[in-house]
Order: structure tokens, then C-alpha cells, then sequence
């Protein structure tokens, strides 16, 4: 899929018009986590290689204030250092192996590559066409803080249009200035489903402005029911279907993206229930399906 096209496809569901063809958006989950170091730019490089039509960031701040790409909240997950990303200035976190820990039958072969972790800014400048989703993991930061941080370097590097902002932590979401797109709650999202899934009731309010929704495909949870003389607890998944699809389309402008979607099967499952975008943690497993 050449670089025009995938924009022209991706750009479409950003600004909530109709896609361009029905197949999901595949989008590079921590820049295709499987394939290469998550969130570095060796690895949103070969997943746009492999067709990606998108790629998901994971963004905490520096010690410096400045937007960086990294998930766990210890560098001592994927890095040689220790600590918080927040400890660390932006300079310092390019000059680690964010490739240290990152492992192919027993072989490390992205150490001493000089693979740090990048800023946003640097990712966003290098990739000026490309479509990025933008999930904040910040365990640190102030919610008004990260959102200032995140605007700036949106609006800097003109990518208001072609990014959209998620968080499992609400108060992120809401801290964002009304020109920054977002994602609904992941607990809005939830709730809407498992209201679904359980009781068959479609509980959203309806709504004219388009809205994003991000969930798993399937999603285990416990469901705690409250007694007068206390509680049960019980295993249940949470399951996209067609009732599940056709309450969320029925409120409005609905745009859902479907997380963990790693085999052939699953694709076709969210192919076939309309989904939007597929979350992919290898795209060079979706290459085919991305051309």
C-alpha cells in the first residue's frame, strides 16, 4: 500500500468522513511491539514498511516536560537504566538502548544498535503523513501538564489532523484543550459493553459529534453484584458483536477500534462487524492484508 493511498484512507476515518473501503485500519500497536523495540523508531519504520495504516504511540513526559515514547513505568522493563521516564531528561532517554530487552528465539539483536527512545516531536516531523493514536502512561504526570505538553508538540509539528489522543485514565482525556482529538473514556466505552454483553441494553446517550471508542476485541472482567447482605463476584468477557456494534452505531457518528487482534481469524472477525481499526502487535503477520 503506497504512502498517499494509506493517508488518504487513514485521514478519512480521523475526520469521521466514510472510509475509503471497508477492510479495518491496521494500526501498529507501540509502533508493532512484535516486530522490532516497541515505541522506537526502527519499528514504526518497518510497520509502515509492512503496510500499516497507522501507528499507536505510547507517550509519558521527561524530566524536562518533554513528550517521549514509552510504556512501562520502571526503564528497567525494556532499557539498561532504572527508574522513572520522568527522572530522566529527554537528551538522556535518546542516548539509552531502548532495544535491550527486545528478544527473538533467545537472540537480542537490536542491543548496542543505538535505538534510544525517541520524542513525539521527532517521530511526529519524521512521519508527516502518517496517522498516529497517541495513548498517554504517564503514572507521574499531572493530567493539565501532560495535555499541555501534548498540544504543543501536536501543534508544532501541524498533526492536530492526523492524531487522536487515548488514556486508560479519564482525567488525561479531559485535561486536553477542545482542538486535540480524543478517544471516549475507556470506562464509558466498558460500561456501554458490558451493559450490552449482560442485559442486552444499549445504555448510550446519543450524540451528533462524532466519537472514538478503543476496546478489546474481547475483554475479561469480573462482575461484582451488591446484596443486601453483601456481594458475589463472577468471571465474564466482554464480546464485540453485531448487537454490540449496531447499539454504538445507532447513537451516532461511531467510530471503534478494536485492541488485540493478532491472527487472521480475529481480523476477519473485525472485518466482518465493521470495525474501523484493528490494534496489531506484528503488522509483517497483517502484510498481505494491508495492501
Amino acid at each position: 500500500m503506497s504512502i498517499s493511498k494509506t493517508f488518504v484512507m487513514a485521514a478519512s476515518l480521523l475526520l469521521g468522513s466514510a472510509p475509503v473501503w471497508a477492510a479495518p485500519q491496521i494500526i501498529a500497536h507501540r509502533g508493532g511491539t512484535g516486530d522490532a523495540p516497541e515505541n522506537t523508531l526502527p519499528a514504526i519504520d518497518l510497520a509502515l514498511k509492512n503496510g500499516a495504516d497507522a501507528v499507536w504511540v505510547t507517550v509519558q513526559l521527561s524530566k524536562d516536560g518533554v513528550p517521549v515514547l514509552y510504556r512501562p513505568s520502571d526503564l528497567s522493563a525494556l532499557t539498561p537504566l532504572k527508574g522513572a521516564v520522568s527522572a530522566y531528561t529527554a537528551a538522556a532517554l535518546a542516548k539509552t538502548d531502548a532495544g535491550w530487552a527486545f528478544a527473538k528465539g533467545g537472540r537480542h539483536p537490536w542491543r548496542g544498535k543505538q535505538v534510544g527512545i525517541p520524542t513525539l516531536a521527532d517521530v511526529l516531523t519524521r512521519h508527516p503523513q502518517v496517522v498516529f493514536y497517541l495513548d498517554i502512561k504517564s503514572p507521574d504526570a499531572a493530567p493539565e501538564v501532560m495535555a499541555a505538553a501534548l498540544a504543543k508538540v501536536l501543534q508544532e509539528t501541524q498533526s492536530l489532523s492526523r492524531s487522536r489522543v487515548y488514556s486508560t485514565d479519564s482525567r488525561y482525556l479531559a485535561a486536553l484543550p477542545p482542538e486535540v482529538p480524543r478517544f471516549e473514556s475507556r470506562d464509558l466505552t466498558r460500561t456501554a459493553l458490558a451493559n450490552i454483553t449482560m442485559a442486552h441494553q444499549c445504555t448510550l446517550e446519543a450524540s451528533a459529534a462524532d466519537r472514538w471508542y478503543g476496546l478489546e476485541l474481547q475483554r475479561k472482567v469480573e462482575v461484582v453484584e451488591k446484596y443486601t447482605l453483601g456481594e458475589a463476584r463472577s468471571a465474564a468477557t466482554l464480546v464485540w458483536d453485531k448487537e454490540a456494534m449496531e447499539c454504538f452505531r445507532s447513537r451516532g457518528k461511531a467510530h471503534i477500534v478494536l485492541f488485540g487482534v493478532n491472527s487472521p481469524q480475529a481480523l476477519q472477525q473485525a472485518a466482518d462487524l465493521g470495525a474501523d481499526g484493528v490494534l496489531v502487535d506484528a503488522p509483517s503477520q497483517f502484510a498481505s492484508a494491508a495492501r
